[in-house]
């Protein structure tokens, strides 16, 4: 049966707007048959115990999900053999560009929309071999755009250049990582935040290139501070421990207030309702 999921990053506790994108992927899910599964995604920075409160919280506002959590940092071989696989059929190359490089190539008028330019793609083995640091590796794309179905917004078609697919200190890339898991886990709807909309085209394309059929998503509009500005811990009393109002104002945000637990709320809730604009959310009203 083919899933939904949620897969949060394990560096802290999770805001409002964070459980109210995990509780629409909850919905989407349910609400179409599909499974829900979690996976964490802790290949980068983790603060010790903010797994199990991240988690603790999710069920709090009445997610449950199917089967295993899936941990990222637990899959590093399984990254590394799709990144031999690609190698071996000559779609990746070794760049040894610093971030500071990268930044300045991604910047130069020649690179489009600030896409990497290929600095690196034709290096010979004597320019490598004089190289002093350890390289990342990146994809050697065959194209420069790619379109994937989003459920808001209809076709989508985005940049895809040469991303990484492993760090230079050896970490899977975040592209990669969730290409390959959410193959493994049977994802075909992914529901998240529409700050990382510009990141699915090369998503979708690497998907087809591992064999996997790319998914579905629905870029949901995010909780903004009142600035405007992304919502984060920074702004206040935003978590769940933090505000004994926050399933009221979720549910309200969502156009379907006074519903009493999440299992009330997908009786009443239909895909359509997802809100088109972002939900500004003001902290300082406990």
């Amino acid at each position: 049966m083919p899933a939904g999921r949620f897969a949060p990053s394990p560096s802290g506790d999770l805001h409002i707007g964070n459980l109210r994108t995990g509780l629409l992927a909850w919905l989407f899910a349910r609400s179409t048959g599909r499974r829900f599964v979690m996976r964490v995604e802790d290949l980068d920075r983790v603060k010790p115990g903010s797994e199990q409160r991240q988690l603790d919280d999710l069920a709090a506002i009445g997610l449950d999900w199917d089967g295993p959590i899936m941990r990222q940092s637990e899959r590093r071989e399984i990254y590394d053999a799709q990144i031999r696989m690609l190698t071996a059929a000559g779609m990746t190359y070794e760049c040894f560009c610093t971030r500071r490089e990268i930044l300045q190539a991604a910047s130069a008028p020649h690179a489009p929309d600030g896409a990497y330019p290929g600095t690196c793609r034709d290096l010979t083995a004597t320019e490598k071999a004089a190289k002093d640091r350890p390289p990342a590796i990146r994809l050697r794309s065959q194209v420069t755009e790619f379109t994937i179905v989003d459920q808001l917004r209809g076709l989508f078609r985005g940049q895809v250049d040469d991303f990484v697919l492993r760090r230079s200190d050896g970490v899977p890339a975040y592209n990669l990582a969730v290409v390959v898991d959410d193959g493994a886990q049977g994802v075909d709807q992914i529901v998240r935040g529409d700050d990382l909309l510009t990141s699915a085209p090369r998503q979708g394309y690497l998907a087809q290139l591992l064999g996997l059929t790319p998914a579905t998503y629905v870029h949901v509009p995010l909780a903004l501070n009142v600035e405007g500005k992304r919502l984060a811990k920074r702004d206040g009393a935003v978590t769940l421990r933090e505000r004994p109002d926050a399933w009221a104002l979720i549910t309200a945000s969502l156009g379907v207030p006074d519903v009493k637990n999440a299992e009330e709320l997908l009786e009443q809730w239909k895909p359509t309702q997802v809100p088109r604009d972002p939900w500004v959310f003001d902290p300082s009203n406990l």
